[in-house]
């Protein structure tokens, strides 16, 4: 019997490729033909010549927020001029999280906020904030993830 064929959702995806020395923290990225620095604070033992992880993991959020809103609005004309999304990821106490399943130790928090400028009404604001949380950067680090390390 013939195994079954999987097809990839990202069929046409960039490989991400990061490079570092083992003394430091500083690391080269490179995403397709764009350049990016990743390091750590100076007060983490880093050189800070670049956002750190975490950082850029909230950018990735921040912007696949940002452009979903925008893709949504412009699908139905509506008069969105501009999106702008703060976030900070923290720590938190499993206990103090009543939306969570985990109840004991440590979670991983981030707050988003967005705002949304142009002359929107308030059924339009509701539901481009409920967009927001159906990116697919969003979706997918509220999902279950499978991430495959192998040496090679």
């Amino acid at each position: 019997m013939d195994e079954p064929v999987t097809k990839s959702v990202a069929a046409n995806r960039v490989e991400v490729v990061v490079r570092g020395s083992g003394s430091g923290f500083a690391q080269s990225i490179a995403v397709g033909r764009h350049q990016l620095t990743a390091d750590e604070p100076e007060s983490a033992g880093g050189t800070d010549t670049g956002p750190g992880p975490y950082e850029l993991l909230l950018a990735a959020l921040g912007s696949c927020k940002s452009m979903t809103v925008a893709l949504y609005a412009r699908r139905k004309q509506w008069p969105l001029e501009g999106v702008t999304v703060r976030l900070r990821q923290s720590k938190i106490h499993a206990e103090d999280c009543a939306d969570c399943d985990t109840k004991t130790g440590m979670l991983d928090q981030i707050d988003a906020d967005v705002e949304l400028l142009g002359p929107l009404d308030e059924m339009q604001r509701s539901k481009l904030l409920e967009i927001a949380s159906k990116c697919p950067v969003h979706r997918t680090l509220t999902s279950e993830i499978s991430i495959r390390t192998r040496l090679i």
